[in-house]
């Protein structure tokens, strides 16, 4: 039952347009919110997951009833690298495809016509050939390695399409390529490639230690785009007509690639990163680690037509995030030494480190 509830007036707006941008305080909603306050004439519906639960088809329901929405971006999903994929998959495809279900199908009973869904370069098969257009969805066998997490975001894209093609909603998708910027997880095992680099050259450095050991060969090729510059891109796809998105796809080919369209083998990623932060030590590649994927580049000539470029390099994006960085871990450092009982800063320092050797 679709519920055309007043307080929804997403086809005539009386005032400035409400976004609830869904996962903001992860890294790409927090980018999404920068933007859209960089941008004004908005105002944002922001809930963080203590009041709010997406996995939870009640909170969900209660929380779109009685607030006035116009327009959702999603960006809430359980993220993580290979590490992470390997560990928990029954977390990765059940936790995204609560999210999911739960945001999209209440966006549509109270009367909500514009979304946009963020999935994953990861929905295309390992094999697909490269640059990976959108069309390859689909057509071959998935990355073994985050498979379950993969299919729970083409779940989503479908979901967006279906209900576009039966109701007549304005669900739009984006697929981003590798990210990586301000508030990103730097864990070192459950974190995507390049935090956990910038994790594990920094602590080389503090620690005075003179090698760091990578997953992998060093030679798969990579993809990276600055999470500010997928946000703009974002911005710039929900103020096109849904004319001019639809010549772009086909009704169950609609979502868009977002990426750099530069490439750069995890090799030489490890050398700028510690070139970024200032270690002079020896890099070490563990190759009975997994590669994951061998090539992974989007082709996101689609979007570009529609006048969006990214703006930010990967050496000026990684000087930002760096910076970004270990300014946090001062102030976490600077938290402790506040906080803690004489002694007890070591004592927490050494058990963040067996935690994060797990």
């Amino acid at each position: 039952m679709r519920i055309m509830n007043k307080l929804h007036p997403s086809s005539t707006r009386q005032s400035s347009e409400r976004i609830f941008v869904a996962g903001h305080r992860g890294m790409v909603g927090a980018a999404l919110v920068r933007a859209l306050q960089a941008r004004g004439g908005s105002q944002l519906v922001l809930r963080s997951h203590p009041g709010l639960d997406l996995s939870n088809a009640s909170d969900v329901q209660r929380f779109f009833a009685s607030t006035a929405i116009d327009t959702v971006y999603l960006a809430a999903a359980r993220v993580g690298g290979i590490h992470a994929n390997s560990h928990y998959p029954a977390e990765f495809i059940l936790q995204n495809l609560q999210i999911e279900t739960n945001v999209i199908q209440q966006a549509w009973r109270h009367g909500i016509q514009k979304l946009l869904f963020l999935g994953s370069s990861c929905i295309y098969p390992r094999m697909a050939p490269q640059p990976m257009t959108e069309d390859s969805l689909l057509t071959g066998p998935l990355e073994p390695s985050n498979e379950p997490y993969a299919i729970a975001k083409i779940a989503g894209i479908k979901l967006c399409e279906s209900m576009n093609r039966q109701y007549g909603t304005d669900y739009r998708s984006v697929m981003p390529t590798n990210l990586y910027g301000p508030g990103d997880n730097y864990h070192l095992h459950d974190s995507h490639v390049l935090p956990a680099m910038i994790r594990r050259f920094h602590d080389a450095v503090e620690n005075n230690h003179h090698e760091v050991v990578i997953w992998g060969s060093g030679r798969p090729l990579r993809e990276f785009l600055y999470v500010d510059d997928l946000a703009n891109a974002c911005l710039h796809l929900m103020q096109q007509t849904p004319e001019v998105v639809a010549a772009l796809g086909s009704p169950q080919c609609a979502h868009l690639n977002v990426g750099s369209g530069e490439e750069i083998s995890i090799a030489a990623l490890a050398q700028l990163v510690a070139e970024v932060i200032g270690f002079e030590g020896r890099i070490v590649f563990d190759d009975s680690k997994p590669d994951g994927t061998p090539r992974k580049l989007l082709d996101s000539s689609k979007l570009r037509s529609m006048g969006w470029q990214p703006r930010v390099s990967l050496r000026e994006g990684l000087q930002r995030t760096v910076r970004q960085f270990q300014l946090a871990q001062q102030h976490r450092s600077v938290a402790l030494t506040v906080s803690a009982p004489p002694g007890s800063v070591n004592q927490a320092a050494r058990h963040e480190a067996s935690r994060l050797r797990l």
